[in-house]
């Protein structure tokens, strides 16, 4: 009996279990789809400001800066909670591996994200440790953080080149280049007859111009990040549903194995007796 409780008791325990993991993953679908509505305007946020900037710099050139040597700065964006596999330990590989082709590049790290930045307690280049948005809401504080971090670091070097290193969906692990920003267009024949319609001078536009496309090309980058985060942890908790539930379906027949050999004892006791009467 005591082996059956045993069983029955650890059976329980896997079902409790697999009921948070399974409400675990009903959240992270929840926030995928919730993500999805922001990341679809996100983008045409940023693909609006990408054109009007091409449109701006075929005509105005010179008023991006000139080409000169810049700090480096990595905005590393890992994950603030787990059950996602080896999400962060790929982001610092594919740093790794970029940089590894530049051996004389040491940038400066920002690195986003708990368990992320736990993975790298002694790296002398991480300059700024900021938790991570859990869900889509929390994005914009960690976006405040962020550029704290970069206003910290341009008080220090004035002239930084900011690189994104994040999850991409099916594009995988990607590093974007956010300033300087349209630096491709410098040698951009103009699509149109007339340049566009200024109210500033070409540089104080191209200065508001940069600002709101960095503030939205990182939303974009924190927002595809946690798609992915969510997307992976959906996977990696639905591997870990159906384990638990082999494992329950394996103890439910063990526990209607000891509980059939249970009967077959009682039944061959009552026999006995039986026996032992008609004897008598």
């Amino acid at each position: 009996m005591t082996r059956r409780q045993d069983l029955q008791h650890h059976r329980h325990s896997l079902h409790e279990i697999r009921n948070i993991l399974n409400a675990m993953k009903t959240l992270a679908y929840m926030e995928t789809r919730k993500l999805s509505t922001f990341l679809d305007s996100q983008h045409k946020v940023v693909e609006g400001l990408t054109e009007v900037a091409s449109d701006f710099v075929s005509f105005y050139p010179e008023a991006l800066p000139e080409e000169m040597k810049t700090t480096p700065v990595y905005l590393l964006i890992g994950t603030e909670r787990g059950f996602c596999g080896d999400f962060n330990q790929a982001v610092i590989r594919h740093t790794e591996q970029s940089l590894s082709t530049h051996p004389n590049i040491k940038p400066t790290l920002i690195v986003v994200g708990r368990k992320l930045y736990n993975l790298m307690p002694d790296d002398m280049h991480v300059s700024a440790r900021i938790d991570g948005p859990i869900v889509v809401e929390e994005v914009p504080a960690v976006l405040d953080h962020a550029v704290q971090a970069l206003a910290d670091l341009q008080a220090q070097h004035p002239m930084l080149s900011l690189y994104g290193v994040y999850h991409s969906g099916e594009e995988g692990l990607v590093t974007k280049k956010l300033l300087p920003p349209f630096e491709h267009n410098r040698h951009q024949p103009p699509c149109f007859p007339y340049p566009p319609l200024l109210n500033l001078p070409p540089k104080g536009f191209l200065f508001d111009l940069t600002e709101q496309y960095l503030f939205a090309a990182l939303h974009e980058l924190l927002y595809t990040s946690l798609i992915e985060e969510n997307h992976r942890r959906m996977i990696h908790l639905e591997g870990a549903v159906k384990h638990l539930d082999n494992l329950s379906d394996e103890l439910t027949q063990q526990f209607n194995v000891l509980r059939r050999e249970e009967i077959i004892e009682e039944i061959e006791v009552i026999l006995l007796n039986t026996g032992s009467l008609d004897d008598g």
